[in-house]
């Protein structure tokens, strides 16, 4: 995407300060008191003076944005920290925002993800008071299209949601086109779960993120993400830059509002203690029990009564939730250390050789804020060339602190993520801004306008609110 230098050289001492700069205990760790337990840590605010909430987010935007990622990258090849050729891992995912990690191959390519009696429905089971994706009987592996959508019980909510919008669209086509075959239906269903999902990242998530202003100046013409025959791809700026997602991550979580025999279940996002355990104490995925699922009042913001129930997403900043240093392994694909996510998020700027903050906001343009020596002098102690030539990923976060109050992406951050996402809308011939670029959303709306169209609607037409559940 920007073709400059390094941030630095793959040097061992470059690499032992990415370690100290990302290690559990580090600058980078919020120090939560993890020993307050999962309720503490959401209902005291004494405990979120250094892990800040964000007032501009509900916490599921964090995990429709990690949904996001799964359906348009995948790499399964490079090695941590090891300069490595993009074009020599190549990306497991197509590079559109086409739902392959939902359809997998489709009914005919993919057959164990949809139903035997119904084969353009998808399987949703249940192992409890709600939906669950399908899942081996033996192991309980998630039998989907993308297995990193069952990492945690979130993102394997937002899997279940799909799945069942999916299905609910095909009733819905099959109601207003009588006798349409199978084939066609399928198609149908798809394209409306498509376009729906592309309006709510260009309209919802993208403003949220980057802020409407740059969305429209994005939308009028790229300047950075212009690939050649127009042809897609993921820059590998924008693998790093999109990691902020993970500042955005709380320590704990209520999963749902009466699912623990009648009471709340709080969960840590991670606990070592949910090891191996057939109904984790924690929020990891893998796990069916009755309490595993989500009650989406939490998440997201569905008006009247149900506000009260909403929490926020943490800050974008340099202060990460302290579970995010300690993985567990079964949630890091290949299963192999580092088990802190800073210290990965940080090798992968020497993986892909990524340009410093700096140089990028230089390259921006002579009108673009640009962090100083000063804004990071904390990086003194670890590696005082990284105060001139920052990790992309470390400089993301810290503008978007510094410039944005962590409310959402500064300059750097946030052209990248916005150049690429509406590149990627661009770019694809058959979503709706190629197809139809007047289209309106045609289904129900909270607003009452075509326009409103967001993501509670989403979840409402999926049947997994919480008036449709009476819950």
């Amino acid at each position: 995407m920007f073709k400059l230098a390094p941030f630095a050289a793959a040097t061992d001492i470059v690499r032992a300060a990415l370690y100290e700069l990302g290690k559990a205990g580090g600058i980078m760790d919020a120090k939560d008191d993890l020993r307050a337990g999962p309720v503490k840590l959401i209902t005291e605010e004494s405990l979120n003076r250094v892990n800040q909430n964000n007032p501009a987010h509900t916490a599921g935007i964090t995990f429709f944005g990690q949904f996001l990622d799964h359906d348009m990258t995948f790499d399964q090849t490079s090695r941590l920290g090891q300069p490595t050729n993009p074009s020599k891992s190549p990306n497991a995912r197509i590079p559109t925002f086409d739902l392959d990690s939902v359809y997998g191959g489709g009914p005919g390519g993919s057959p164990e993800l949809y139903q035997p009696k119904d084969a353009i429905k998808f399987r949703v089971e249940s192992g409890g008071l709600f939906e669950d994706v399908p899942r081996n009987g033996t192991t309980k592996a998630a039998i989907i299209a993308d297995p990193r959508n069952d990492e945690n019980m979130m993102i394997s909510g937002l899997q279940a949601a799909f799945l069942l919008f999916h299905n609910r669209a095909v009733d819905r086509v099959r109601a207003e086109h009588r006798g349409l075959s199978d084939f066609d239906a399928f198609f149908r269903a798809r394209r409306l779960a498509l376009w729906h999902y592309q309006w709510i990242i260009l309209h919802e998530f993208l403003p949220l993120m980057i802020g409407e202003k740059m969305v429209d100046d994005i939308s009028k013409g790229r300047k950075f993400y212009t690939p050649r025959m127009g042809e897609a791809f993921i820059p590998v700026e924008f693998q790093i830059a999109y990691r902020f997602g993970h500042s955005m991550v709380r320590p704990s979580y209520r999963a749902n509002l009466a699912g623990d025999n009648g009471q709340p279940f709080f969960g840590m996002i991670f606990d070592p203690a949910g090891e191996g355990v057939a109904d984790p104490v924690d929020l990891r995925g893998g796990a069916r029990a009755p309490r595993r699922f989500i009650g989406w009042q939490t998440f997201f913001d569905f008006g009247g009564a149900h506000t009260e129930a909403v929490r926020p997403t943490k800050r974008i900043d340099t202060k990460i939730s302290t579970p995010l240093f300690h993985l567990p392994l079964q949630t890091i694909f290949g299963g192999a250390p580092p088990i802190s996510l800073m210290q990965r998020n940080l090798l992968r700027t020497l993986t892909w050789q990524v340009p410093s903050g700096q140089a990028i906001a230089r390259t921006i343009g002579k009108n673009t804020a640009q962090l100083g020596k000063a804004d990071l002098s904390e990086l003194q102690d670890i590696q005082p060339s990284f105060m001139e030539s920052t990790p992309l990923f470390y400089y993301v976060l810290k503008e978007a602190e510094l410039m944005e109050s962590g409310q959402r992406l500064g300059p750097v951050g946030g052209r990248i993520i916005g150049e690429v996402f509406i590149g990627l809308l661009q770019l694809d011939p058959d979503s709706y801004l190629n197809v139809q670029p007047e289209w309106l959303p045609t289904l129900p709306t909270t607003g009452n306008t075509p326009e409103s169209f967001r993501m509670i609607d989403f979840l409402r037409f999926a049947g997994v609110d919480p008036d449709s559940r009476k819950q």
